[in-house]
């Protein structure tokens, strides 16, 4: 019997909810960085072996919007809570229940649903500290099963993906096996120039960036493809920053990027990028969907 369904990540910003689903289907499909709210969109990635085939939605992290970028964000990860046959609720090694995740554990009470709580960092927790968790989060009543890992290291998530497996029912395979995501390269693309900001940019900066790929083409008589892409930021002392002296942070930020697009195109890359400033954009509607964050 083959099984197949769709699972959503959902948790606050920054417990490692890309880092797991990278870590399941084996390739780096979610961007990462140790910035809070790092995922914007909700992305899908897919899991597929000779018993089942589960298509992962990676959210933003659900935190308390400030712009309409934030409330996008929010609501992209709440709108994952239903439609799915299953809810990943992902956090760290916190031992106490903050006010973000009480919120986030009360709305899952009126979804149906079912959840499974996923505490991440395990290799960090003291084994009567996990269990005291486990117990602390048994009592809400919410959740399923309860399982600890430790997605950067990868402990424990082959266990979860037999917990996820059991959840679900018998179905059809909804993308061939060689498919590890529905995104197109161009979001990708964009998303490791992002991720290579929040590296190299500290404070609160990087969440004001957006990118957008100008072009992109392969070239017809040598294995190169041309990529030119924008990085906006929302103020002028934004952009000097990104730049930095002499064009060096800008450099650093092309060259890391590069090898990623390498690596995940296959391909040699003649990147070109650019920044510009767009002011405010963050809470201008217009904007905010121009740059591809909108409801599908």
């Amino acid at each position: 019997m083959f099984k197949s369904g769709f699972v959503s990540i959902v948790g606050r910003p920054n417990v490692g909810k890309s880092t797991l689903m990278n870590n399941v289907v084996g390739e780096k499909i979610a961007i990462m960085s140790d910035k809070p709210q790092t995922t914007r969109n909700t992305i899908q990635a897919v899991y597929t072996d000779e018993e089942c085939q589960i298509v992962f939605l990676d959210t933003p992290g659900i935190h308390k919007p400030k712009n309409k970028l934030g409330e996008f964000m929010v609501k992209s990860a709440t709108d994952a809570f239903k439609n799915v046959d299953l809810v990943l609720y992902v956090v760290d090694d916190s031992k106490k229940i903050g006010p973000g995740d009480r919120k986030i554990i009360d709305d899952l009470k009126n979804v149906k649903t079912p959840v499974v709580l996923v505490i991440n960092k395990m290799d960090q927790i003291e084994e009567q500290d996990l269990f005291d968790m486990m117990k602390m989060y048994h009592a809400e009543g919410v959740f399923k099963q309860i399982v600890p890992i430790s997605a950067l290291k990868g402990r424990n998530v082959k266990e979860l993906l037999k917990v996820v497996q059991n959840h679900l029912e018998e179905g059809p395979k909804y993308f061939p096996d060689y498919m590890i995501t529905d995104q197109p390269e161009r979001v990708l693309v964009s998303e490791l120039i992002r991720e290579k900001v929040l590296h190299y940019i500290h404070d609160e900066i990087p969440h004001g960036v957006a990118v957008e790929i100008e072009k992109m083409k392969s070239r017809k008589d040598k294995e190169i493809v041309d990529v030119s892409a924008v990085i906006y930021c929302e103020r002028d002392s934004h952009k000097g920053i990104i730049i930095g002296k002499n064009g060096r942070k800008l450099k650093g930020i092309g060259k890391s990027a590069r090898e990623d697009m390498e690596l995940l195109l296959g391909s040699q890359i003649n990147l070109q990028l650019w920044v510009k400033v767009k002011e405010n954009w963050r809470n201008l509607q217009n904007y905010v969907s121009n740059f591809g964050y909108t409801d599908k």
